[in-house]
């Protein structure tokens, strides 16, 4: 008990230090920015770009990992450790792909909340009703377009997880199994690999067809 009671604490300190100075220090970036010329509009703009291309470059490893996964199957002999390895590449390169979106994703939300916070804040400064009234409006449609981006991308990022499951467990059956009968097994689930695969490409283009839309918004 008292092995474990300093690492449980340690990790609880850890997590509340987190918690306190992650959003002090976004701020003072955020801030930092600001003096430079650079605003949180022009920061969003920028992750949101960078999540999009996130997307379009997990989409294209998740179809390639796909068409790696067929090449090797559909070719009866060879080494079975080498297939094994070209699988596990593919997937191993597609989390952390997936990894990548979820970070770049988070990436947004964290300024995109600061943005809307100070515009929120920021209408009670105004002294004409009419200019207030408007900004208003235009922060209710920009809020109302981005949850709309929001919802796609979590909605793509969301799908990648039961793709990766799918995925490892075929790598992982054949790393167990490392003979002819394993292959063969694996072949018979592409059908459903290959499903997945697809609805989780269309959710992404879907995604990136968003967020390209809001980028367009933000530049108006």
């Amino acid at each position: 008990m008292r092995g474990i009671w300093p690492v449980t604490a340690c990790r609880f300190i850890l997590l509340v230090l987190v918690t306190v100075l992650l959003p002090a220090c976004e701020s003072a970036y955020y801030g930092a920015m600001e003096k430079v010329g650079v605003h949180k509009r022009d920061i969003l703009a920028e992750r949101i770009e960078t999540a999009r291309d996130a997307q379009v470059d997990a989409k294209d490893q998740f179809r390639s990992a796909l068409e790696q996964f067929l090449a090797t199957v559909s070719v009866d002999g060879g080494e079975l450790q080498k297939k094994y390895e070209t699988l596990n590449s593919a997937f191993e390169d597609s989390r952390e792909s997936a990894e990548t979106v979820r970070q770049r994703i988070e990436a947004v939300e964290s300024v995109a909340e600061a943005l809307f916070d100070e515009w929120q804040d920021e209408l009670a400064l105004y002294s004409d009703g009419s200019l207030k009234r408007d900004s208003e409006r235009k922060m209710r449609q920009t809020r109302s377009r981005y949850r709309q981006m929001l919802t796609a991308m979590h909605s793509a990022e969301e799908k990648m997880a039961p793709v990766l499951e799918t995925f490892q467990d075929q790598v992982l059956y054949l790393k167990h199994n490392l003979n002819a009968r394993a292959i063969a097994a694996i072949k018979t689930e592409f059908g459903s690999l290959q499903n997945e695969v697809r609805v989780l490409i269309t959710r992404m283009e879907s995604s990136i067809k968003e967020a390209e839309a809001f980028i367009d918004t933000l530049s108006e």
